[in-house]
């Protein structure tokens, strides 16, 4: 079978064929994200993440393949958050001389079924590596939405390091709805089909397993959160060469 529990993420690759066509998208200038506070960036993501009406002024047409590349720089965005927040916790919090010798994390979201190398992720149905892609965001909303609650208390924590945490948290949320909103188009496209609609709900995920994932350390959680956030974003790059194999990736 395709899929396996949760492992090392998959990089993009290429695939099956599809079709796209142009839908419109607002044209917002790109400020510079370094001089924004951590909420506008998250608020700024979604304007861009988001699809405005056709005949609304300012609009012009964006291909699919253009609304994936958007979803996938937020995803590389919350990746590098998340990468550069886990070295500032092992700095402020290194593990101590009887934590040397702890067994290998084991991460709350290691028995959801994902697919387990690149290979995998280009053979199983498009619709079913977008389910798993919002499964996967959905796993980490609560968790990562706690684990900011938790982090403020950290006085020890500069300033910069709860700002992450707090960003990550928002980003994630407009993550997800910018993938559905993606997956909504493509739906109405004919690019994929509506099965995915009758799949088991994965609302409840990030509920079930959210007391599993405040049980590990900061530090291991966000280095599981770093693990998965590359995944998404894998699994993303290799479901848009798949739709669109022209792209030769």
């Amino acid at each position: 079978m395709a899929l396996a529990p949760a492992g090392e993420g998959a990089d993009g690759g290429s695939g099956g064929a599809g079709a796209h066509r142009d839908i419109p998208y607002p044209d917002i200038p790109r400020p510079d994200a370094a001089a924004l506070s951590a909420g506008a960036v998250a608020a700024l993501a979604l304007l861009w993440l988001l699809v405005c009406a056709p005949r609304d002024v300012g609009c012009h047409p964006l291909t699919v393949a253009d609304l994936f590349d958007r979803v996938i720089r937020h995803s590389g965005r919350i990746h590098s958050l998340s990468t550069a927040l886990y070295a500032e916790l092992e700095k402020h919090f290194p593990p101590r001389d009887n934590e040397l010798g702890r067994p290998a994390r084991k991460c709350h979201t290691s028995g959801m079924l994902t697919p387990n190398g690149k290979e995998y992720a280009q053979k199983i149905p498009r619709e079913e590596l977008t389910h798993v892609i919002l499964k996967l965001l959905q796993a980490w909303k609560e968790p990562l939405s706690h684990f900011n609650q938790h982090i403020e208390h950290h006085q020890e924590l500069p300033d910069d390091s709860l700002s992450k945490a707090k960003q990550i948290s928002n980003m994630v949320h407009e993550l997800k709805t910018g993938v559905e909103k993606v997956t909504e188009k493509m739906q109405s496209m004919g690019i994929i089909s509506n099965s995915l609609n009758g799949m088991a709900s994965s609302e409840g995920t990030g509920l079930s397993i959210s007391n599993e994932a405040n049980m590990m350390s900061d530090s291991d959680f966000i280095h599981c959160f770093r693990r998965d956030s590359n995944k998404v974003q894998s699994y993303l790059k290799i479901l848009k060469c798949r739709i669109m194999p022209e792209n030769s990736c």
